[in-house]
């Protein structure tokens, strides 16, 4: 899942972004829920994905995922 997802998109043209603004301000425009229509219990299970993870492992696998990410992004192309 992007971030995206968790964020309305905003309009890059300044006009068109301050004309957002001024018709969410002025209550012509409503701003969406990402979560409307779907299931409650789904979307708070996907919430807690990580905390739940990293709190079912001991601290020497977390270090080992971490060296191993770290390992990665460092990587020489």
């Amino acid at each position: 899942m992007t971030h995206s997802a968790k964020k309305p998109k905003r309009p890059r043209d300044t006009n068109q972004l301050a004309k957002m603004i001024t018709d969410l301000a002025t209550g012509e425009a409503v701003e969406k829920d990402p979560d409307e229509g779907k299931n409650p219990a789904a979307v708070a299970l996907g919430r807690k994905g990580g905390k739940s993870r990293a709190s079912s492992m001991t601290p020497e696998r977390r270090s080992e995922i971490a060296k191993k990410a770290a390992k990665a992004r460092w990587k020489e192309s």
